[in-house]
């Protein structure tokens, strides 16, 4: 009772504020995510994320040099193809635009985690996540050539496998087929709660992966359901998920906090292209502290369970706290 408890002693100053802090989120727990584009010498702006570029696997190994020297070691591959047909056949091809991505980044940071995103929707020219029949995407059809596009992937370098198509059973069909090719080593980071979320959009742009038609939520969660995140959640566990995703996370803090206490796997949570993009809007407007903003979002997220964050903003974060 006052004037006996008063919480405001330990928060005097930075120091004691620091040193009774609850959640802290360091740089080696970020992932940041990158699009690669065939071409030499490409850094071409994403106009509805400032700050995020599409780029050739050049100039791309030079950039992410760069931020594996801030201290950002992991990064997660998306790939915009040459060439997209019905069947997505770049995403599996061996000289594909994110298999020799990861070679030339693997060949140049050799420590650093090369997650492959693994999805057709970047590839066919339908932009859905699997192969259509009678313009709906047929599930096993579908996660056969996950599989395959899987094993090119882990050949290439890439060091985690992250399923995001939200196909039924494409991990245990994942796992299978790394397993019998000799990458039982390789992990799958699945994407299990993945909601058809209106926060994608400025993603759209930057993977060039628009719907010719109709939208996602055949396969995508509902993002009125709570349960059935969990029930995915535990459906790839079973099928041999090494670490889970939540997507996106600021309007799924409450998923992802359910599932953390429920599981004993790492746990990620993608702060997706709208959150960054709101927040770069806000403060380029003058209307919001965009450094203080994304700092105490990101925390928000690892309060909530995240064990590591997936972000847009990992360079900045990172500059940040060499500047400190």
């Amino acid at each position: 009772m006052f004037p006996i408890q008063r919480p405001r002693r330990l928060r005097q100053n930075e120091t004691l504020r620091g040193l009774v802090r609850e959640t802290r989120l360091a740089v080696d727990q970020l992932i940041y995510p990158v699009f690669v584009r065939p071409g030499e010498g490409v850094r071409e702006p994403v106009k509805s994320m400032p700050g995020i570029f599409q780029w050739s696997v050049d100039t791309l190994t030079d950039h992410l040099a760069e931020v594996f020297s801030l201290g950002v070691h992991s990064f997660l591959f998306f790939g915009i193809p040459s060439q997209k047909d019905s069947q997505g056949s770049e995403a599996y091809s061996s000289d594909g635009i994110v298999q020799v991505a990861l070679q030339s980044v693997k060949d140049r940071l050799p420590d650093a985690v090369l997650i492959a995103d693994l999805c057709l929707c970047e590839y066919t020219d339908h932009g859905h996540c699997g192969i259509l029949r009678d313009n709906n995407v047929d599930n096993d059809m579908t996660i056969d050539v996950l599989a395959r596009t899987a094993v090119v992937q882990a050949r290439a370098g890439a060091t985690i496998i992250a399923p995001s198509d939200m196909m039924d059973g494409r991990v245990g069909r994942i796992r299978q087929a790394l397993d019998q090719s000799g990458f039982e080593h390789v992990p799958i980071m699945s994407y299990s709660s993945k909601y058809a979320s209106g926060f994608y959009g400025p993603f759209r742009d930057a993977a060039e992966n628009t719907p010719a038609f109709g939208d996602r939520r055949t396969y995508q969660m509902d993002p009125a359901n709570r349960n059935e995140a969990i029930k995915e959640v535990f459906l790839d566990l079973e099928e041999g998920a090494d670490m889970v995703i939540v997507k996106p996370a600021m309007p799924y803090l409450d998923i992802l906090s359910e599932i953390k206490k429920l599981v004993r796997v790492p746990v990620a949570a993608y702060q997706v292209s709208g959150e960054y993009a709101m927040i770069k809007a806000a403060g380029q407007m003058g209307w919001i502290e965009e450094r203080r903003v994304v700092e105490e979002s990101l925390i928000g997220i690892k309060r909530a369970g995240a064990d590591m964050v997936i972000t847009y903003f990992a360079p900045e974060y990172a500059t940040w706290c060499l500047g400190n």
